[in-house]
């Protein structure tokens, strides 16, 4: 992967103008969010850049000692050694410097609905919700529940989560998608095997001023919450339901006593899905690309099946199965996965540039 050595001084000194700039002291305000922004996206392409450059420089050194008898041999071993890290050294700056998603620096909200399977997916999909906590919490993430409906055997019909944290939405954003288990129930007593499924969506966080929503825009409605079981039944009219009249987009909040509250999570989540709106039609042109790439983000796309008699997880987009399903449950397991789903659309993000 031969990077021209005038890309690697672009690099290299426009960083150099970022440090001095943000090292003068004259930026205030937007224009130093701007600053400290670039420069964060800017850093690790500068340094593996710095990298790749100091290899080329040590190799081109070495390459004048050859003609010297007696530097030759230590100069050949040395340029074995650097012949070999380079090209590992070059792809990681070729990864470093691939477009990325504006997104994926931002917090997300997951949205998990039990599908297909009654009960089951309900438990399923509890689950896969405990699963994500685990994870955020390996990360050092923090989980916030938005809106849950439990299920009358436990586990949920559906539940809303904010995740926040450093890149959660990089490394989040290839769970969205159908998720399938294949398990004997509990209430199962000839042992057979049920297949059942949940729908995860991952969805990136706006700042505010990604999303204005107008007032005028607003049809709001307050009514009295129901509660499950008996719990958080409220006396007052407390619920809140906005309809976004534009695009229709419909919010209940009703999980918390106060209605202020309630109202405010539904405009965070009423936000949150008028952002991927906007998002997916800023992508509907490269909507043939992105299919060449790991998953669109089609929620209807079966991505992932959880195969407990045989205690595998397989993912179908590439083709992964690893035989460690309790680990996977517990968290940690499903950092594998996440990794090779990365891995995999970097690489074939460098194929389509080399192509």
């Amino acid at each position: 992967m031969n990077i021209p050595e005038e890309r690697l001084v672009q690099i290299v000194n426009r960083f150099a103008e970022l440090e001095a700039r943000m090292a003068s002291g004259t930026l205030e305000g937007e224009e130093f969010v701007k600053a400290s922004r670039d420069y964060a996206e800017l850093e690790p392409v500068a340094r593996s850049a710095q990298d790749v450059q100091a290899i080329r420089e040590e190799i081109a050194g070495l390459e004048d000692m050859l003609s010297d008898p007696e530097m030759k041999a230590m100069a050949e071993e040395e340029l074995r050694g650097l012949r070999e890290s380079l090209p590992g050294k070059e792809r990681a700056l070729a990864i470093a410097m691939l477009p990325r998603d504006s997104a994926d620096s931002r917090p997300a909200m997951l949205e998990i609905r039990a599908g297909t399977g009654g009960d089951e997916a309900a438990l399923f999909a509890g689950d896969l919700y405990r699963m994500y906590e685990k994870f955020a919490s390996e990360q050092g993430w923090k989980v916030e529940p938005v809106s849950m409906s439990a299920s009358e055997v436990g586990g949920f019909k559906e539940v809303v989560a904010n995740v926040t944290g450093t890149g959660v939405f990089a490394k989040m954003k290839f769970e969205s998608g159908v998720h399938r288990v294949q398990r004997v129930p509990v209430t199962e007593s000839g042992g057979r095997i049920h297949t059942s499924a949940a729908t995860v969506a991952v969805l990136p966080e706006p700042d505010e001023v990604d999303v204005h929503v107008d007032p005028n825009d607003l049809k709001v409605d307050i009514y009295r919450a129901s509660g499950a079981g008996g719990q958080h039944v409220n006396t007052t009219d407390s619920a809140v339901r906005l309809t976004h009249l534009p695009t229709g987009l419909v919010v209940i909040q009703q999980d918390q006593r106060s209605q202020h509250k309630n109202r405010d999570k539904a405009m965070q989540v009423l936000r949150t899905r008028l952002y991927d709106l906007k998002r997916a039609e800023a992508h509907g042109a490269e909507a043939e690309a992105r299919k060449a790439m790991v998953g669109s983000g089609d929620r209807s796309e079966r991505i992932r099946t959880y195969n407990f008699p045989q205690g595998r997880v397989t993912d179908h987009r590439i083709g992964l199965t690893l035989h460690k399903l309790p680990e996977v449950l517990e968290g940690a397991g499903l950092t594998e996965l996440v990794d090779a789903l990365i891995a995999e659309d970097e690489a074939k993000r460098l194929a389509s540039l080399d192509s």
